[in-house]
């Protein structure tokens, strides 16, 4: 058996792949809303992404576009969305932007505080994903009655 096997794979990274109806329309906004860095992008003869890369952080976004015949094929409606975490230093300041960028469209309920020690806040975009922004803000952990933490660390 060879040592990868014994030790395990070594992941290089982890990124989410979102499928929009507009691909075009989706790039532009998780750039002016999020402030995500857009690194490249594929277009047709038309000039209508089909695929990009968006860079957050050190963490790179892959997006797509795909219409209802790509979702009949799979037998499927369409996607069902999908929750992404972006990790963040200053989660207040994050929604204070993207409320800035929203206008009059900014209807989000402010960060709040959790009891496993972040403070949050979440904005659907305009594919239908979610977004939750994360600021660790404590290592103290409050758990209601009878639950509790198990670590595997």
């Amino acid at each position: 058996m060879s040592d990868e096997h014994e030790q395990g794979p070594r992941y290089l990274g982890l990124a989410p792949y979102l499928y929009y109806t507009d691909a075009t329309e989706a790039l532009d906004w998780l750039v002016r809303v999020f402030g995500f860095t857009e690194k490249v992008r594929f277009v047709d003869a038309s000039g209508v992404v089909f695929q990009a890369t968006l860079q957050a952080g050190d963490a790179e976004v892959q997006l797509a576009g795909a219409g209802s015949d790509y979702w009949e094929s799979k037998g499927v409606e369409g996607p069902v969305g999908q929750l992404n975490i972006v990790y963040v230093d200053d989660v207040d300041a994050q929604y204070t932007r993207v409320c800035a960028a929203l206008g009059e469209d900014a209807d989000l309920a402010p960060p709040q505080d959790q009891p496993y020690g972040a403070r949050v806040f979440t904005v659907p975009d305009c594919g239908g994903n979610s977004w939750t922004f994360w600021q660790q803000v404590s290592d103290q952990v409050e758990l209601p009655a009878g639950w509790q933490v198990i670590r595997n660390e």
